[in-house]
């Protein structure tokens, strides 16, 4: 199969695509993933790659379907390990990539735990070249209204589309 469809973003996180890309720049770099403040530890583990469609009704009763890619890190301290390189991480999502269809536009999901802890969602930031690695920090995934959230898209593209006209100079001031 070996299929990874790339393309560009349109949400404010990442995307497995994008993640991609930024790895791939720099395969020798060590990949640090940041959450709750601090470092995941050198001996995590990518311990699971999936692909999901799915389908649901929001709370406006409108129906919505979308592809997301979950990446599961196991965050322990392993022995002498070190943070596995970009180039490694990426060979992981390419061997899972043989088996499973993963659209590289997909909304991009980590799940986190260090096995004692509950699972938690992030979503992933833009990577980061500093001090010699490639940082990657990732922030909660909160819960959204899709409704609430298409209303204040609309909301902003229409001060954007009426900014600056002769109705109203000072709409964006």
């Amino acid at each position: 199969m070996d299929t990874i469809i790339k393309s560009v973003s349109t949400t404010s996180d990442i995307t497995l695509g994008e993640l991609l890309s930024h790895t791939g720049s720099a395969p020798e770099l060590p990949l640090v993933f940041s959450y709750d403040g601090k470092d995941i530890k050198a001996g995590y583990h990518v311990t699971e790659v999936k692909a999901g469609q799915f389908s649901a009704l929001d709370c406006g009763a409108n129906p919505e379907a979308w592809s997301e890619i979950f990446v599961q890190l196991w965050d322990i301290e392993e022995g002498e390990r070190t943070h596995m390189t970009a180039g490694k991480f990426s060979a992981i999502v390419r061997k899972v990539s043989e088996h499973v269809l993963l659209d590289g536009s997909a909304k991009l999901t980590f799940e986190v735990s260090d096995g004692i802890r509950p699972m938690q969602l992030f979503c992933a930031n833009d990577p980061v070249k500093e001090d010699g690695a490639l940082h990657v920090a990732l922030t909660p995934r909160p819960a959204s209204c899709k409704p609430r959230d298409r209303w204040l898209a609309e909301q902003a593209s229409t001060e954007k589309r009426f900014c600056g006209t002769s109705v109203d100079r000072n709409c964006c001031a």
